[in-house]
């Protein structure tokens, strides 16, 4: 929950200058709902693409402050995060809603970001794989291997969100090939292929390092986005 139309309109223009230098990484700009229909202008006829940073798991009704997932496709959106670890703990989203909600963005063509991840307390007391296994059995128990075709997973380690904090990057890989290893005992097509981001601190000067790791897809890009420089060196690392 940042900026203004004058500073959005800024950042957007400021990274759109240097994407010239990126090559082969995708990059999607989740902006907040107001902001989506100035950032499109600018995305528009571009290779940048963009999305939301959260859906309603209902299609229409009476839900004041919600958005459907058909008012996002509506402005263009390719993607929306789904499960974000600030939605689970400061909104009560339980797995089941996250599900839900990933299942809705499917519906309506919209490739879910969905996150994943565990507290520093689960992570002292050894249950981060078990975390995990929770967070994406739960999706998988209600959407299917096969919807995973046409995701975009994201580690969060909550612990190392905001908090200056940032895994090593063995740290990282270690989760990212575990994720990987699961998915892909159900389906190794599937496993192989889906691009697993990091999203705990990268910052333009631990990127190259977090995503030089065999199973480190890419960034979820959180503070750091906020800055068209920092992030255009996150994505050259890519």
């Amino acid at each position: 929950m940042n900026g203004s139309r004058a500073s959005v309109a800024e950042l957007v223009d400021n990274v759109l200058a240097g994407v010239g230098e990126v090559e082969n990484t995708e990059i999607v700009i989740c902006p907040p709902f107001i902001m989506i229909p100035d950032v499109v202008q600018h995305l528009t006829r571009t290779a940048v693409k963009w999305g939301g940073q959260d859906l309603s798991e209902h299609n229409v009704g009476a839900f004041t402050g919600e958005v459907a997932a058909s008012m996002l496709k509506d402005y263009g959106c390719d993607y929306c995060i789904v499960g974000h670890s600030e939605r689970r703990t400061l909104y009560g989203e339980t797995d089941e809603i996250v599900a839900k909600k990933f299942t809705k963005a499917q519906e309506y063509g919209i490739t879910p970001i969905l996150c994943i991840g565990e507290t520093l307390s689960q992570r002292e007391k050894g249950e981060t794989e078990a975390v995990l296994t929770r967070q994406l059995e739960t999706v998988l128990d209600y959407c299917g291997i096969e919807s995973f075709a046409d995701t975009v997973l994201a580690y969060e380690p909550v612990w190392a969100i905001g908090t200056g904090k940032t895994a090593t990057p063995e740290q990282a890989q270690e989760v990212h090939a575990f994720v990987r290893d699961k998915l892909s005992i159900i389906d190794k097509k599937i496993g192989q292929e889906i691009r697993i981001q990091y999203g705990g601190s990268v910052k333009a000067d631990n990127a190259e390092d977090l995503f030089s790791q065999k199973d480190v897809d890419g960034g979820l890009i959180g503070g750091a986005s906020l800055n068209a420089n920092d992030f255009l060196a996150i994505c050259r690392a890519a």
